[in-house]
């Protein structure tokens, strides 16, 4: 078969297919791929073995058929074509930080019982239908582990022809387990629940029935440790998805800070830059949910740090240009629809530094527009690719004025 029979693979697009030199979307195709005249992938260089069996099917990759190199491109041609489109250009692309196999430390997986058996794992792609994991490349093994225990538990306080949520963290003390839609019914029940999480070492069992979380189990107070100091974590509270891909994003964050002067974090939630950015000098931190700031303040204090947490609300209540003044450089790290009225006001201010921290390219580069209108200039930008094999991607920008 000739070349020109043949429809090559360029890259992969933004929700993981490949697109071929014509413009045509394959699913699980590779670049460097070509599609036969019946539609048959023919493999190129680029093109691999997926290490997990139950990819495709499980929703929880995407993108497992294609090497390290092109999911690397992939990861940063997500970043710099989102600012192409809104005409932005950063002086500099780093090399993007991917996160090993194996290194997830939160999940959010469903359960669901059918007679005796009980399912666990991540829905089909595109289907409410579950893939019952009998190995996972994603997640820590620790996670990993306590799949087949738990569907021992289910079996005893998951109604029958019923779906819950199973949702893990890993923290300070071991494995926070929070388990939502299910029904403890019972002397037998209740015993079943302190045994599992004797057995297995829970930092944490929290049920939710669906009248509010109730721990179950609570050996001591759970934390979850940023900058070296441990932070009161609520159950299932955002974190990083994986250890080295927040000291990916924190790193590039310190080594844009100047030496000295006070920093504002925005969207602070639990600390992650806070608290890693504060051993030297004053920050401020300002975050929505309350639950989160009492825990970093807490934990502020604590520490002895010199350190504001203020409970406020970004989106009804931006810090205005004078406020902002104050600082020697901002951090924002926004929900993933980004922060276009705070960002509005920093357009607005004189402050030197900007590094914005995003889990979405799109609303990144919408924000990043307006910095650029404001006078900033992008200096440099460092995709994150946490989400292993996934469509997923992170980054910092650092802004300059």
């Amino acid at each position: 078969m000739t070349d020109t029979e043949t429809d090559l693979i360029v890259r992969i697009a933004a929700k993981g297919d490949g697109v071929t030199v014509h413009g045509r979307h394959i699913p699980l195709s590779a670049p460097g791929d070509r599609i036969a005249p019946d539609g048959a992938i023919l493999r190129g260089p680029h093109h691999v073995d997926p290490p997990c069996r139950h990819f495709p099917a499980c929703g929880g990759c995407e993108l497992q058929h294609v090497d390290e190199a092109s999911f690397s491109d992939f990861v940063t041609a997500r970043v710099i074509g989102a600012l192409a489109g809104q005409g932005v250009k950063a002086d500099t692309v780093l090399p993007p930080h991917i996160s090993p196999p194996r290194t997830r430390r939160r999940a959010s997986l469903r359960a669901s019982r059918q007679g005796r058996k009980v399912v666990i794992g991540f829905a089909e792609a595109g289907s409410h239908a579950l893939i019952d994991l009998s190995m996972c490349e994603i997640l820590d093994p620790r996670l990993f582990a306590l799949l087949e225990p738990l569907r021992g538990l289910c079996g005893t306080i998951l109604p029958d022809r019923r779906a819950a949520h199973v949702r893990m963290s890993l923290t300070d003390q071991g494995i926070d387990l929070l388990l939502e839609g299910v029904k403890v019914e019972g002397l037998a029940a209740d015993e079943a629940l302190s045994a599992f999480a004797q057995d297995h070492a829970l930092a944490r069992l929290t049920i939710d029935e669906g009248d509010g979380p109730q721990t179950r189990w609570e050996p001591e107070p759970v934390t979850v440790s940023f900058g070296g100091v441990p932070v009161a974590f609520p159950p299932f509270a955002f974190l990083q998805a994986t250890p080295d891909g927040e000291a990916a994003l924190v790193g590039t964050v310190r080594d844009a800070l100047p030496a000295q002067g006070a920093v504002a974090d925005l969207f602070c939630g639990l600390g992650t830059f806070a608290l890693a950015l504060g051993e030297v000098r004053p920050v401020y931190a300002a975050e929505a949910a309350r639950d989160l700031v009492l825990s970093l303040k807490s934990a502020a204090n604590r520490a002895r740090r010199r350190f504001v947490a203020d409970h406020r609300d970004l989106f009804r209540r931006p810090l205005t240009p004078a406020e902002l003044d104050r600082f020697a450089a901002i951090v924002i790290d926004p929900p993933r629809a980004g922060a276009r009225e705070q960002v509005m006001q920093i357009a607005g201010s004189a402050v030197p530094l900007v590094a914005y921290v995003s889990c979405n390219p799109a609303s990144f580069a919408r924000d990043a527009a307006h910095l650029v209108g404001g006078g900033y200039r992008l200096e440099s930008v460092r995709p994150v690719g946490q989400f292993r094999w996934s469509t997923h991607v992170e980054l910092v920008g650092i802004f300059r004025r």
